[in-house]
């Protein structure tokens, strides 16, 4: 997945980072530390050698309970630095919540325009229109100065979800191309630790949604909560390790302070793998209820891949049935396909599947024929093979309607390893018609 920011393209499906470069006297836990030219100009390029490939600039400290700064006080903190910045081939973003701000950082050289509020204000989705930066969507009930009094929702994730889900469509409808999209659910910002927490560890709902997303938690209230910090500076651990955990279930952006310590805790991202699961022999079932002991089967198995060691299953997608496919002569099948992160290798992953199996009765005697369960590997993320073994991405996934819909379902616009769509045969030339059960 590309999140395409004016001149830069980046390739998301390896998360990179975003180094804060907060040049204001009162951020939250940097404030006054780099809100001199100089100073600015040096923690950039030190985070751009450590490893960020963006650097975020701030002019107003949006921490909770912050007063607004004027825009003439934004502009004279940040438009200098993105000009030099710029000029040095650094991809700079420009965190704002100002139209006259983003245009003038934009002008300056700015490929990214990071607006807390989400483009609610007309004039900005304008500027954005004008130029071809990317974009960060943020979540945000309220405004910084209240929006930590008493925010309240009935369920956080999809409250926070269908919002930005709403928000990208309405900006696309403006003219905003897909690509340029990134989504933040905006954790602390008009939500409670616990609701944060929520919200994070349900990421993979924001990576559903099909769009570059952004996760943005460094040295937030939150850690310091959930793990017993009070000292912002001394969350950089931990907030990486929840980075880390939000990588695993989809965002492609990290935003942080120390950038050293991000990438570190990323190198334990462990490579993500789709897996097909399909049945249509149901051994226990009463008549009538044929299709309810298919998804048993189904299910036991998805509980049985949560016992492979160094593994855990991010999403699952809905249950499809769907007509037999190939050897027509048989009954239909029950499909779903699962989004796993894992350490172990494919040939091994292989050898747990077939255990899987073998364990649920599956008998190997007609080709594409009756099967009580089928598990696949359907792509495993930078492994493209052809042996005797294995074959890798499946070789037949874009033809077969009962693994397309299913997967794109948990992970639209999925380009599988070896750089084809999953949707890049029409569904009217797929076998194996599926239907959302």
């Amino acid at each position: 997945m590309n999140w395409q920011c004016a001149s830069y393209s980046f390739d998301v499906k390896m998360p990179i980072v975003m180094g804060i470069l907060n040049v204001t006297p009162d951020s939250f836990s940097d404030g006054g530390e780099h809100n001199t030219h100089d100073a600015a100009i040096a923690h950039a390029k030190s985070m751009i050698e450590q490893g960020a490939k963006v650097i975020d600039v701030g002019g107003e400290s949006t921490r909770p309970g912050s007063a607004e700064v004027s825009v003439t006080e934004e502009l004279s903190r940040t438009v200098e630095v993105v000009r030099e910045l710029a000029r040095a081939g650094i991809c700079v973003s420009i965190d704002t919540r100002h139209a006259e701000v983003a245009r003038a950082c934009v002008e300056a050289g700015a490929a990214i325009i990071n607006d807390v509020s989400g483009f609610r204000d007309p004039a900005m989705v304008e500027v954005a229109r004008s130029c071809d930066a990317g974009l960060v969507v943020m979540h945000m009930k309220g405004e910084p100065r209240t929006m930590q009094d008493d925010p309240v929702y009935d369920d956080v994730v999809v409250e926070v979800r269908d919002y930005l889900a709403k928000r990208a469509a309405e900006l696309e409808a403006a003219g905003i191309a897909h690509d340029r999209i990134c989504l933040d659910p905006g954790p602390g910002f008009g939500k409670t630790a616990s609701q944060t927490m929520e919200l994070m560890r349900n990421f993979h709902e924001i990576a559903r949604l099909g769009y570059p997303s952004m996760v943005a938690v460094s040295r937030k209230s939150y850690i310091g909560k959930a793990y017993g910090i009070e000292d912002p500076h001394d969350r950089d651990r931990a907030s990486a390790a929840e980075a880390l955990m939000a990588c695993e279930l989809g965002a492609g952006v990290v935003r942080a302070h120390n950038v050293e310590e991000t990438l570190k805790a990323l190198k334990d991202l462990r490579p993500y793998c789709y897996l097909g699961l399909g049945c249509n022999v149901a051994l226990v079932a009463e008549p009538g209820e044929e299709r309810e002991g298919k998804i048993a089967q189904i299910e036991h198995a998805i509980g049985q891949l949560c016992m492979i060691p160094d593994s855990q299953i991010v999403d699952v997608s809905s249950y499809y049935e769907s007509e037999p496919a190939y050897y027509l002569d048989q009954e239909p099948f029950v499909n779903a396909v699962v989004l796993m992160r894992t350490g172990v290798a494919p040939k091994e992953l292989l050898e747990y599947l077939h255990a899987i199996e073998n364990s649920l009765g599956r008998v190997r005697e007609i080709e594409n024929g009756p099967r009580t369960c089928d598990v696949d590997i359907l792509d495993y993320q930078l492994y493209v093979v052809d042996n005797d073994v294995l074959t890798l991405p499946h070789p037949r996934i874009c033809e077969r309607d009962f693994v397309v819909k299913p997967l794109l379902e948990i992970s639209p616009n999925h380009v599988l390893a070896d750089g084809t769509p999953v949707a890049s045969v029409p569904e009217d030339q797929r076998v194996g018609h599926a239907v959302k059960l």
